[in-house]
């Protein structure tokens, strides 16, 4: 009894921390949006608003290139299904639009919310417009 007793921790503690890594890279995004916040403290001076809004830029290209390399680590994956079949299984359909030039019916045209996969399995359904015919009326 003693042995399931100790598989049954091992496997609860799986649970629990098996998102350390994770958890601690998430820490670091969060130590970056604190210095993003502590730019807008109530003692800036007017004359500093251009250097404050350079800084702010600064650690905002900050945040997203670490979210892109902490999103890789994990397996997590933006879709960037512009131009691709629609895929009900990887988009979600908010409307229809005329085809254009370069865009062929059945095509993702317009992308309005990204998507994710994590390690290739849909997390986030895209949403998307997709390009169909134009009707012509008569």
């Amino acid at each position: 009894m003693a042995a399931w007793s100790l598989w049954t921790r091992c496997v609860e503690d799986a649970k629990i921390f098996g998102i350390q890594s994770f958890c601690k890279d998430l820490v670091e995004v969060a130590d970056i949006l604190e210095k993003i916040a502590e730019c807008f403290s109530e003692g800036t001076k007017p004359e500093d608003h251009k250097l404050t809004l350079k800084k702010v830029f600064q650690e905002l290209s900050l945040l997203e290139a670490k979210l892109k390399s902490v999103f890789a680590k994990h397996g997590l994956e933006k879709m960037t299904p512009i131009g691709d079949k629609y895929d009900p299984h990887e988009h979600e359909l908010i409307c229809h639009m005329p085809a254009g030039v370069g865009v062929q019916p059945g095509t993702v045209a317009l992308v309005r919310q990204d998507g994710y996969k994590l390690h290739g399995r849909t997390i986030r359904h895209a949403q998307v417009e997709v390009a169909v015919e134009s009707q012509r009326r008569l």
